[in-house]
């Protein structure tokens, strides 16, 4: 009775809404779709646990920060098996660490001393369009500029992707690399060198998700104190 009772609701607010049930998208699937499947997810919860959301909603208070990136098939609570509320997360094309990014920044600052996560977590992905993007040779527009510390790394280890001979592999690598430099640069930050000279224990780390396999991997560049 209770899903009955959500999916007319989502009904009501689309007839509020001048949408009927009848009514479908030009392309794509029909987004009233959406709004059904989360309060089967909504009722879902709330049946296992008739407290979930209160208690979702009186604190947050994670310990990760996962600084991801864009693309839809890594989603870091499904990967990582974390409930909503345990993993603060910032997300962008390559999961780049530009320190002039306010957007990332604001994120980073709020993380470390308003939610005082104690783990930030950079993670790529192998086959990121993003990397293949910066490499291709080919003019995408305003993205170009965003995807330039991933050239500028594939020029510092020229030597060594070039020892690569599978292209995949070569790419995969500078995923890798890429991420690596990630982790660097937010060591970096004046965010994080006052939080550790203040004492608090932030570790930062480097992974990177196999598309493949749905396996992370730790590539073993922490940051430390």
């Amino acid at each position: 009775m209770a899903l009955t009772l959500g999916l007319l609701m989502v009904r009501w607010f689309n007839r509020r809404a001048g949408v009927n049930d009848e009514q479908k998208r030009p392309e794509g699937r029909d987004l009233t779709d959406l709004l059904a499947h989360n309060v089967r997810w909504a009722e879902g919860k709330r049946e296992n646990d008739p407290d979930y959301f209160k208690r979702l909603s009186a604190l947050q208070r994670p310990e990760y920060l996962w600084i991801g990136c864009s693309d839809s098939r890594v989603p870091a609570n499904v990967i990582t098996g974390l409930e909503p509320g345990e993993v603060f997360v910032h997300r962008n094309v390559a999961n780049l660490v530009h320190r002039g990014d306010i957007n990332l920044l604001s994120v980073l600052e709020f993380a470390v001393e308003t939610l005082e996560v104690r783990h930030i977590i950079v993670c790529g992905h192998y086959g990121c369009g993003g990397v293949q993007s910066a490499m291709d040779g080919h003019r995408h527009g305003i993205i170009d500029h965003w995807l330039q510390p991933v050239r500028d790394v594939a020029e510092s280890a020229k030597d060594h992707l070039e020892e690569i001979a599978d292209p995949e592999d070569r790419m995969n690598r500078l995923c890798e690399l890429s991420i690596e430099a990630q982790v660097e640069s937010l060591r970096r930050t004046p965010i994080i060198k006052s939080a550790w000279q203040r004492g608090k224990e932030i570790y930062i780390h480097g992974w990177v998700y196999g598309l493949e396999d749905g396996l992370l991997r730790d590539l073993q560049c922490d940051a430390a104190p």
